[in-house]
C-alpha cells in the first residue's frame, strides 16, 4: 500500500504503474475540503517517491468523481472575498499538484466526471473513457463557473470555442462527443477501461507517447493569435448575452476569464480564476442558483421517503384519453420501463398518441441516444385500445380527457365499477377541485390529482393534488409512480388550480387589467423577458397555453375564488376566444404565428388582434418598467403566499420548484420566496399597497403584514 485515506487509495497495479482509487465514503464521488486536504499530503509524499513510473486514477463507483461537495462549500462562499480567493488558491493548488507529477498520468473514466471530477480528469495527461461516460462541467447552472482550473485546461485541450461552449452551456457530454473535440483520447467499452488506461501509460513510459510535450501544452497561453482571439471571444460574449439577456453573470464572466487569461501562462491564468470565481461566488445570482439546487434536493428527499413508505408497487399503469396529454404520459411511462395501456374512445385518437411517441423515440435513434431495438422494445411497453377490459390488470390510471367537470365525474365513476378494488385512481386535470370530483367515487380515498404539464416528456414537474379524503397510501404509491417516470412529484393541498395555476392566473390578471388601461401587450411581454427574465410574457404565455383553456380556467378560478379572481368586465383573453383566437393551437391569438425555416411557430404582431382588443381597452399609456414589473408580479407573489399561509404548500422550497419546473420562473432569481427575501418581505408590502385600490389580487393578508414586521425571511444564508 503506497498511500490510504478514508477516501482514496493508492497501491501498485501493474509493474511500477500506481493506481490512485478513490472511494469515498457513500454511493457516489464527491470532492470535499477534506479530500482535497488528503489528497495534498498524498501527492507531497508520492512526488517523492522513485518507485513510481506512471499513476492511473479511477473509480470503485458507478462513476468517477460527480463534482464538489455544495454542501459543505457553500457556507465557505459567505466568507469574504479576499478570504476566499484563498480558500479556491487552495484547493487549485491540489489539481496543479497532479499535473506537477513527476510522471505520467492518466483518469480512467467511467460514468460521470462533472465539476471537480471533471477538472480532476482536465489535469491529468492522458484520459480513457468508458462507452458510457458523461463529462461536463454544469458550474453556470449553480450561478458560479468552473474554480478548479476548469477555464484554464479545457481552453489548452480543446480549444477555446469548444470549451467556452462546454462551459457557458454547462451541458453534460457523452463520451464520443468527447472524444470529437479532444476532451478525451479514447472510448472502450467498460470492461475493457482500465487495461486501456494502464496500456497508455506503459507506451507513455517507454517513450512511444510524449507526455511532456502534452503536459506542456496546458501550462503555456493558449495558441491563438490576436485577431483569432478578438473573433473568438467577441462572438462568444455576444452569444451568451444574447442567450442570457444579462440576468446571468456566471457564463459571462466564464468567457471574460479565458480571455483575461489567453496569453497567460498556468499559473497566472490560474489565479485570474481565482479571483474571478471569488467574484461570482458572492453575486446575488449565485445564492439564488445555489438555493435551487438545495431545494430541489430538498424536494427530492420529501418524494424519495413518501416513496419509500409506498405498500403498492405500480407494475401496470393506464391512461384514459391518448390526446397530447395522454400520449406524452404513455410515452414517459414506456420510456422509463413501466408497461402502460392507453385507452381512447377514438382510433385516430390512439394512433395518433402512438406516432408521436415513435416520432419521439426516433429522433434519439438518428441522434443516436438510443438502439433500434430499444426504440421498438419502448413502444412495445405501450399498448393502445379502445376496449375498456385492457384496463383490468392496472394498478394506477390516470384519466386524461376533457378539462369538464361532469365529463370527469362520469369517466372516473365508470372506471372505479371496472376496476378492482385498490386501483389507484388519477385525474389529470389543471384546476378542477380534487374533492369535487372525488363526489362522483365511492372510494375517494384511492383517488388523487396528477397534474402533468406539457410537453409530459420535457417539463420536470408533476402536481401531486391531495383531497381531503385521499389516504396517505394513494400519495404514496403516486410519487412513487411520478419518480419512475423520472419527474419530480410536489405534493399540494386540494383547492381550484391546486397551487402552480392558482397563483399564476391572478398573474394573468394583473396583466390583463395593464392590457385593459392601455398598454401595449407586447411592450409588457419584452419587459417580463428582459427585465424580469420570464422565458415567455404573460401575452405569450397565454397563446401558448391556449386562449380557450385560459378562458375556461379563469371561468373556473373565479368561481373558486370570487373575491380576488372574479373575471374582468373586460377581459382581453375572453374577447380573443371568442372570436376563436386560441392561441399557437390555430396560429392567432395575441400574435400571429407561422412556421420558420425549422419548421418552429414563431410569433409576430396581428393588427386583427389590436383592432379586436381595441374596442376593451383605453387609450395607449405608456408605462414604465418597473410599473409593469410590479403590476403582473404582486398579484403571483400575494397568491404564493396565501398558498403557504393556508397550507395549500408546505414549504418555500417546494413553492419556489413548483414554479422553476411547471412555468419556468426565472432560475437566477431563485423562485417566489428567493425573490421575496431579497426584495424584503416589508418593501414588498409597501409595493403592494401601491395598488391596493386596483383590486382584491393586490391586497395582502393580515398574515403577510405581520411577517413583513417581524422580519421574516424563508431562507437562511445557506438555502434551507
Amino acid at each position: 500500500m503506497l498511500y490510504k485515506s478514508e477516501s482514496f487509495v493508492v497501491d501498485f497495479c501493474k509493474g511500477k504503474i500506481a493506481e490512485f482509487k478513490f472511494c469515498m465514503p457513500g454511493s457516489v464521488n464527491k470532492l470535499s475540503q477534506q479530500t482535497l486536504s488528503e489528497c495534498a499530503k498524498a501527492f507531497a509524499e508520492l512526488r517523492q517517491r522513485d518507485d513510481i513510473d506512471a499513476m492511473v486514477f479511477t473509480s470503485d463507483k458507478d462513476h468517477f468523481i460527480i463534482g464538489a461537495d455544495i454542501f459543505e462549500f457553500l457556507p465557505t462562499f459567505q466568507r469574504p472575498e479576499e478570504e476566499l480567493i484563498g480558500w479556491i488558491k487552495d484547493a487549485t493548488d491540489v489539481f496543479d499538484a497532479i499535473e506537477d507529477l513527476p510522471f505520467p498520468t492518466a483518469s480512467a473514466i467511467n460514468g460521470l466526471a462533472l465539476g471537480g471530477g471533471c477538472e480532476w480528469l482536465l489535469a491529468t495527461d492522458y484520459r480513457l473513457a468508458s462507452t458510457s461516460a458523461k463529462i461536463g462541467l454544469p458550474e453556470v447552472k449553480l450561478g458560479i463557473m468552473p474554480g478548479f482550473g476548469g477555464t484554464v485546461r479545457l481552453p489548452r485541450i480543446i480549444g477555446a470555442d469548444n470549451a467556452m461552449t462546454w462551459i457557458t452551456t454547462g451541458k453534460e457530454n457523452r463520451a464520443n462527443d468527447a472524444l470529437k473535440v479532444g476532451a478525451v483520447d479514447g472510448v472502450v467499452a467498460p470492461e475493457k477501461l482500465f487495461d486501456a488506461a494502464v496500456r497508455v501509460l506503459e507506451q507513455a513510459v517507454e517513450g512511444k507517447l510524449d507526455w511532456q510535450t502534452k503536459r506542456q501544452v496546458k501550462l503555456s497561453p493558449l495558441k491563438l493569435n490576436k485577431v483569432e482571439q478578438g473573433m473568438s471571444f467577441a462572438m462568444a460574449e455576444g452569444m451568451v448575452m444574447g442567450k442570457t439577456k444579462g440576468h446571468y453573470p456566471a457564463p459571462v464572466m466564464a468567457v471574460r476569464t479565458i480571455k483575461a487569461a489567453a496569453n497567460s501562462t498556468r499559473d497566472e491564468a490560474m489565479a485570474i480564476e481565482n479571483a474571478n470565481f471569488a467574484k461570482l461566488a458572492k453575486t446575488a445570482e449565485a445564492a439564488a442558483q445555489t438555493g435551487i439546487f438545495l431545494a430541489d434536493q430538498y424536494i427530492k428527499g420529501v418524494a424519495k421517503k413518501q416513496a419509500k413508505a409506498s405498500q403498492l408497487e405500480i407494475k401496470q399503469a393506464a391512461v384514459l384519453g391518448a390526446g397530447i396529454m395522454g400520449g406524452g404520459i404513455a410515452y414517459q411511462s414506456a420510456y422509463k420501463g413501466t408497461p402502460i395501456v392507453m385507452k381512447d374512445i377514438n382510433q385516430a385518437a390512439l394512433d395518433l398518441g402512438m406516432n408521436e411517441a415513435a416520432t419521439i423515440l426516433g429522433k434519439k435513434v438518428k441522434r443516436g441516444h438510443m438502439a433500434m431495438d430499444k426504440m421498438v422494445a419502448t413502444l412495445g411497453k405501450i399498448k393502445p385500445t379502445l376496449e375498456d377490459r385492457d384496463l383490468a390488470n392496472s394498478d394506477i390510471v390516470v384519466e386524461a380527457v376533457v378539462e369538464h367537470p361532469k365529463v370527469k365525474q362520469t369517466v372516473l365513476a365508470g372506471l372505479e365499477e371496472q376496476l378492482p378494488e385498490g386501483t389507484i385512481l388519477t385525474s389529470n386535470t389543471s384546476t378542477i377541485c380534487i374533492d369535487e370530483l372525488a363526489t362522483a367515487l365511492k372510494r375517494p380515498e384511492d383517488f388523487c390529482g396528477m397534474h402533468f404539464f406539457n410537453p409530459v416528456p420535457k417539463m420536470p414537474l408533476v402536481e401531486i393534488i391531495r383531497g381531503s379524503k385521499t389516504s396517505d397510501a394513494t400519495i404514496n404509491a403516486v410519487v412513487d409512480y411520478a419518480l419512475k417516470l423520472g419527474k419530480s412529484p410536489i405534493v399540494v393541498n386540494d383547492c381550484p388550480g391546486f397551487f402552480v395555476n392558482r397563483v399564476l392566473f391572478p398573474y394573468f390578471a394583473g396583466f390583463s387589467q395593464l392590457v385593459v388601461e392601455g398598454a401595449d401587450f407586447s411592450k409588457i411581454d419584452k419587459v417580463m423577458e428582459n427585465v424580469f427574465g420570464w422565458p415567455m410574457g404573460p401575452a405569450y404565455l397565454l397563446d401558448v397555453v391556449g386562449i380557450d383553456t385560459a378562458n375556461h380556467c379563469t371561468s373556473v378560478m373565479a368561481d373558486g375564488f370570487p373575491e380576488r379572481m372574479a373575471r374582468q368586465d373586460k377581459d382581453p383573453v375572453a374577447v380573443l376566444a371568442n372570436a376563436e383566437r386560441y392561441g399557437q393551437k390555430n396560429k392567432v391569438g395575441f400574435y400571429q404565428y407561422a412556421p420558420d425555416r425549422k419548421g418552429r411557430l414563431k410569433k409576430s404582431q396581428d393588427a386583427a388582434s389590436l383592432e379586436l382588443l381595441a374596442s376593451i381597452c383605453g387609450s395607449s399609456q405608456e408605462f414604465d418598467k418597473q410599473t409593469i414589473i410590479e403590476r403582473c408580479m404582486v398579484p403571483m407573489l400575494n397568491e404564493v403566499l396565501l398558498c403557504l399561509q393556508e397550507g395549500v404548500v408546505a414549504s418555500a422550497q417546494e413553492a419556489d420548484m413548483a414554479l422553476i419546473y411547471g412555468i419556468g420562473f426565472p432560475p437566477f432569481r431563485g423562485g417566489a420566496f428567493r425573490y421575496l427575501d431579497q426584495v424584503g418581505l416589508a418593501n414588498f408590502v409597501a409595493m403592494a399597497d401601491k395598488y391596493a385600490h386596483l383590486g382584491a389580487i393586490y391586497q395582502v393578508s393580515e398574515q403577510t403584514r405581520e411577517w413583513a414586521k417581524q422580519g421574516k425571511v424563508f431562507y437562511s444564508v445557506e438555502g434551507q
